[in-house]
């Protein structure tokens, strides 16, 4: 009698969002565990450093104002690339797009000379239309070339990088800074408003929220987001029901890069003040947001929590640098390590795997 071993996997036909969220559990315990080994490496118990981080991020009011800090762009940008994913479209351009924001956002406050009681509004629109300008030229190519979103849009970050960096370098260095490449800072009518004590910037928080909760909404409820749905899940379905998936993609992705542009608004009006080289704005908060979108499983809604989730793990790379002497850029691992944990989950979330020992007699 032989009991050989056996695998059958099988495409499922629907998935509760419970076990999709015990999936994505799983998936974070097990990037969790592989993150601890390089902890361990680095001489440190990952008991110990997991333990720090949580109580560098929530064990104090300062902890816990910088993650929400941290979560503000992670969340507006979060949100917006759920809808780009789900139309079937990879947006990896939004740390691109993030910074074209803040050159809009700059502009106004530094150039306009319109009235301070439209100053704040003014930037916000200019940073959602270059970022959404920024992410209509991949979305046209696939729409009507079929060219890789993921190139155009990831190649399309370094040509805003080189933006930012020649014009704080160059025509919009700030005479006061004395050498330094940034620009003058922004009056007082240019600067968000913030949580007292804090460096919340709330009118970002909320647009944040906001968007999360209207295009739920969109998403669910709309013909629009019926579109979106269809192009996304069966593009096949779509062409045969008339349905444009180039209106779909150049929509889905006008507003993933505007809501980039928007996160960009709110670093340099909310926290710097001024413009000033990219790595000094952003932390990777394009990148990151991709993780907190597929995390999210895109959900609009979802992303409100995956992006607190992240910026907890933010703030814990201030507390890996401080409290253990580790360098920073193990977030940047530990974020890696994530991303593929969720990607390799995905088999288990549309496949039903079963494996075990099957008797056979002789």
């Amino acid at each position: 009698m032989r009991m050989p071993l056996w695998l059958q996997v099988e495409r499922r036909a629907s998935i509760s969002p419970w076990k999709v969220f015990g999936i994505s559990i799983g998936a974070i315990l097990l990037a969790m565990l592989l993150a601890g080994l390089f902890f361990q490496l680095f001489g440190v118990s990952p008991i110990r450093a997991y333990g720090d981080i949580v109580r560098g991020a929530l064990g104090s009011k300062l902890g816990i104002t910088e993650t929400i800090r941290r979560m503000i762009p992670l969340l507006v940008i979060g949100v917006g690339l759920t809808v780009a994913f789900r139309a079937l479209f990879w947006n990896i351009g939004a740390e691109g797009q993030l910074l074209v924001g803040t050159v809009a956002a700059a502009g106004v406050a530094l150039f306009s000379g319109i009235p301070e009681v439209l100053m704040i509004p003014a930037m916000f629109i200019a940073g959602f239309a270059a970022g959404a300008l920024w992410g209509i030229g991949p979305a046209y190519l696939k729409a009507k070339l079929g060219i890789n979103d993921v190139i155009t849009t990831l190649l399309l970050n370094y040509v805003a990088i080189a933006l930012v960096e020649w014009l704080v370098y160059g025509p919009w260095k700030g005479p006061t800074q004395r050498g330094f490449a940034y620009t003058d800072r922004f009056s007082a009518a240019a600067s968000l408003p913030v949580i007292a004590g804090t460096r919340i910037h709330w009118p970002t928080l909320a647009i944040g929220v906001f968007a999360a909760v209207v295009l739920f909404v969109v998403v669910r409820r709309t013909r629009v987001g019926f579109e979106i749905r269809v192009v996304g899940e069966n593009p096949d379905a779509a062409k045969y029901s008339g349905i444009s998936q180039t209106k779909i993609t150049l929509l889905a992705m006008m507003i993933s890069g505007g809501l980039a542009g928007v996160a960009g608004v709110g670093e340099v009006a909310g926290i710097h003040h001024m413009l000033l080289s990219p790595e000094q704005i952003s932390l990777g908060y394009g990148y990151t947001a991709i993780i907190v979108a597929w995390l999210a499983r895109r959900n609009p809604l979802a992303a409100i929590l995956t992006s607190f989730l992240f910026g907890v793990i933010m703030r814990g790379g201030d507390v890996i640098k401080v409290s253990l002497g580790l360098p920073f850029e193990l977030v940047d691992v530990f974020n890696g390590i994530i991303l593929f944990m969720l990607i390799g989950s995905e088999l288990f979330i549309r496949y039903r795997v079963r494996f075990g020992a099957r008797r056979e007699v002789a």
